[in-house]
């Protein structure tokens, strides 16, 4: 069988040592030395000011909106995953869906001012599948209408800008380090941000809001993660060079492969360079998605339609919206395998499945 996705695991002798650590000192949470210290390793790695490890990316975006003071509404993607829109109900506040570019496949700039109104606070952009939002016109526009960015930049680990951390642009950016993602820690997210004050904000509220052991600073939850999961971010660390090299081999084999197959790749953005944590394509109709995928599942290979469906018009708890470009896409977007141990061979034989597919 070959999934969509597996994760990384690094050589177990790595991360043994860091467990040795752990069981000698006896100190399994509540930011232990481990968590410190992916902390700062990932804040020189990414070149960022300031960086908090919490439980999930999740929780991040809870963080944030609650740190910067979110209400009433808060423009945001749909073509997301289900965690963007439910953190801004779960916050109180009411997510206003903007429809997307129909090439690089985020939320459209010129489609934001448009929905602004005297309730909205904020903006929530993702990042789709690492590709970065046209940040400077969003920056432009919040700027305008004084309103707070939050960047669900989930996907978007190791990517940059002109040669800057997407993390640094908006007031937060929020990273997931699930498993399933390109780096991982197991479970976990970050939240980066080059406020000061903020930062103080969100590290108080990641720990209940604890200002000291007999004293609170104000609201909080328990935003923090564990030395396990620590030590297996710090032990993928060791590796990320090597994981973004061949995710970058397989993910030009299936370019070179798939040269004929009636789809394309969303267009990234010109001033950045991809950092390979999914291969999506563009079907020219959902039919063909339809057919190529089933020709896959007889054969044990399991891509996904990522996203589908839309979340504009796919929530219970929230009232359906038609978005013209989100709808069409959300129904021909797919993601083919793409993992460490993915093999070229099997890249090859992905790409004859689909090929055969459409010219049957």
């Amino acid at each position: 069988m070959i999934p969509v996705t597996l994760p990384f695991l690094p050589p177990k002798e790595d991360y043994d040592i860091l467990l040795h650590g752990v069981w000698k000192r006896q100190w399994l949470t509540n930011m232990g030395p481990l968590a410190s210290d992916l902390e700062m390793k990932l804040k020189e790695h990414l070149g960022v000011e300031h960086l908090l490890f919490v439980t999930n990316g999740t929780v991040a975006l809870q963080i944030a909106i609650k740190a910067l003071g979110l209400q009433g509404e808060i423009i945001t993607t749909p073509f997301s995953y289900i965690a963007t829109t439910s953190s801004i109900v779960w916050e109180g506040c009411t997510p206003v869906f903007v429809d997307i570019d129909n090439e690089n496949l985020t939320v459209d700039p010129k489609k934001i001012e448009a929905a602004i109104t005297d309730k909205t606070s904020g903006i929530l952009a993702t990042h789709v599948y690492g590709n970065p939002c046209d940040v400077e016109a969003i920056k432009k526009i919040a700027d305008k209408h004084k309103l707070k960015v939050i960047y669900d930049a989930a996907h978007a680990f190791g990517v940059e800008i002109n040669g800057n951390s997407v993390f640094n642009y908006g007031d937060i950016s929020t990273c997931s380090l699930h498993a399933t993602k390109l780096f991982h820690s197991g479970e976990g997210g970050l939240i980066i941000t080059k406020d000061s004050k903020l930062l103080k904000e969100l590290a108080h509220m990641r720990n209940f809001g604890h200002d000291g052991p007999e004293k609170f600073y104000g609201l909080g939850i328990n935003g923090k993660n564990s030395e396990f999961h620590a030590a297996m971010g710090i032990a993928n660390l060791n590796y990320i060079q090597d994981i973004h090299e061949k995710r970058k081999l397989l993910s030009e084999r299936y370019d070179s492969k798939l040269k004929n197959l009636n789809a394309i790749k969303p267009v990234w953005h010109k001033k950045s360079q991809s950092n390979y944590a999914y291969y999506p394509i563009v079907f020219d109709n959902e039919a063909l998605l339809l057919k190529c995928n089933e020709l896959l599942k007889r054969n044990e290979i399991f891509g996904r339609r990522y996203f589908y469906p839309s979340l504009a018009n796919s929530l219970p708890y929230l009232e359906s919206k038609e978005l013209k470009v989100t709808n069409d896409i959300s129904k021909r977007v797919f993601c083919l395998p793409l993992y460490f141990n993915l093999t070229v061979e099997e890249v090859d034989m992905i790409c004859r499945l689909l090929l055969r597919a459409q010219n049957n």
